[in-house]
C-alpha cells in the first residue's frame, strides 16, 4: 500500500513539474496558437467540403489556409491600415488641442448648452471647472493614443512572426486536429460519458462565443462603421471597432456608442442624419444582436450573462483580444470539470 502511495504522489509531482515546464515552453506561442485554433475552428466547415473532393488531408488544409490569409490579409488589413491612420489623426488632434477645441464648441452649442448649464447647477461646479476637467482628460487620452501607437510600431517585428507561427499552426491543426483531439481524449482520465459531455460543453461554449458573439461583432462594427462613413461622421472605423467592443457589454451593447451619437446629431441640428442613424441603430445594428445571436446560441449557453461578461473582460485582460473567447471558454470548462467531479463523488458515496 506504502509503495503504490509513493509511486502515486511521485507520478503526481512529475506531471506537475513536467506540465509547468511545457507551460513555460509554449507560454510565448499560446497567443498565435489560440488563433489558429480559433481560425481552424470558424474555417473548419470549408476544410471539410474541400476533403470531400480532394482527398489529400494536405491539400485540403493547403487550400483552407489560403482563403484564410485571403480574408486576413485582404480587408482586415486594409482596415487595420485604416484605423492606424484615424489613431494617429486622433492622437494629433489631441495634442495639438483640435479635439478640446471641438469639444469646447459643441459645448457651446445653444441646444447642449442649456443641458451643460443644468448639469453644472445640478453637479454645483463651474463651467470654468468642466472645461479644466475636459482638456486633462483629453490630454491624458492624447497619451494613452501615443503610447499604443509607439507600442504598436515597437511590436512590428513580434506581431509578424507571431503571425508567422500561426499560419504555420493552422495547417497543421487542420490537417491533424481530429486526430490529435482523439488522443488528447484517451488521455483524459473520465468516463466515456464524462467526455462526451466535456467536449459538448467545448463545443457548445466555442460556437456559441464565436459565431454567437464575435462574428455577431464584426457584423455590427461593419454596419455601424459603414452607417458613419457615409453620414460624414469621423473615424468610422474606429467607431465601427468601438461597436465591436461594446455589443459584449450587457443589457446596453453597441446602444452604447451609436445612441450618444444619435442624440448628439440631432443636439447639433443635424436632423436627418439623427434620423438615419436611429433608424439604422435600431434596425439594423441592435436587431442583429437581438435577433441572430439567440437564433445562433440557442440554448447552448446555460452560464449567467453577467458570468459571461466578467469572464470576457477578464479574458482580455489576461489573454488579450483572444480572451474574447478564451476567457468564457475557461470559465465554461471549469464549471464542466467541477460537475464531472460532483457527479464523481456523488456516485462514489451512493456505491459506498
Amino acid at each position: 500500500m506504502g509503495v503504490n502511495r509513493f509511486y502515486f504522489i511521485t507520478l503526481i509531482l512529475l506531471v506537475s513539474v513536467l506540465g509547468y515546464l511545457t507551460y513555460q515552453i509554449l507560454s510565448p506561442f499560446l497567443s498565435p496558437i489560440a488563433w489558429s485554433v480559433v481560425l481552424s475552428i470558424v474555417f473548419y466547415p470549408l476544410y471539410v467540403l474541400l476533403l470531400k473532393y480532394v482527398r489529400w488531408k494536405s491539400i485540403s488544409s493547403l487550400i483552407t489556409l489560403g482563403s484564410i490569409l485571403l480574408v486576413i490579409i485582404g480587408p482586415f488589413s486594409y482596415v487595420f491600415y485604416m484605423l492606424i491612420n484615424e489613431i494617429k489623426n486622433v492622437s494629433e488632434h489631441i495634442e495639438t488641442g483640435k479635439i478640446d477645441m471641438i469639444v469646447q464648441n459643441a459645448l457651446k452649442h445653444p441646444n447642449i448648452k442649456n443641458i451643460v448649464d443644468s448639469i453644472l447647477v445640478a453637479l454645483n461646479i463651474s463651467e470654468a471647472e468642466l472645461n479644466k476637467t475636459i482638456s486633462t482628460n483629453i490630454s491624458g487620452l492624447g497619451k494613452e493614443f501615443i503610447g499604443w501607437i509607439s507600442i504598436g510600431v515597437g511590436n512590428v517585428l513580434a506581431v509578424l512572426f507571431n503571425f508567422i507561427i500561426m499560419t504555420f499552426t493552422t495547417f497543421f491543426i487542420l490537417k491533424d486536429g481530429t486526430a490529435f483531439m482523439e488522443k488528447l481524449r484517451n488521455y483524459l482520465p473520465f468516463s466515456e460519458e464524462h467526455k462526451d459531455r466535456l467536449a459538448t460543453q467545448t463545443r457548445d461554449i466555442i460556437v456559441s462565443t464565436i459565431y454567437g458573439g464575435v462574428a455577431v461583432a464584426v457584423i455590427q462594427g461593419i454596419i455601424g462603421g459603414t452607417a458613419f462613413y457615409f453620414l460624414g461622421i469621423s473615424s468610422p472605423v474606429l467607431l465601427g471597432i468601438a461597436i465591436s467592443v461594446a455589443s459584449f457589454i450587457p443589457l446596453v451593447g453597441a446602444f452604447a456608442i451609436w445612441g450618444p451619437l444619435t442624440l448628439y446629431l440631432f443636439l447639433t441640428g443635424a436632423v436627418l442624419q439623427g434620423v438615419i442613424l436611429a433608424i439604422i441603430g435600431t434596425f439594423g445594428i441592435s436587431l442583429i444582436d437581438n435577433v441572430l445571436k439567440p437564433i445562433i446560441i440557442g440554448s447552448r449557453t446555460k452560464m449567467p450573462v453577467l458570468a459571461i461578461f466578467f469572464s470576457v473582460l477578464g479574458g482580455i485582460k489576461l489573454f488579450g483580444l483572444i480572451g474574447l473567447i478564451m476567457g468564457p471558454l475557461v470559465l465554461a470548462l471549469f464549471i464542466s470539470v467541477l460537475k464531472i467531479f460532483r457527479n464523481i463523488e456523488a456516485g462514489e458515496n451512493v456505491s459506498q
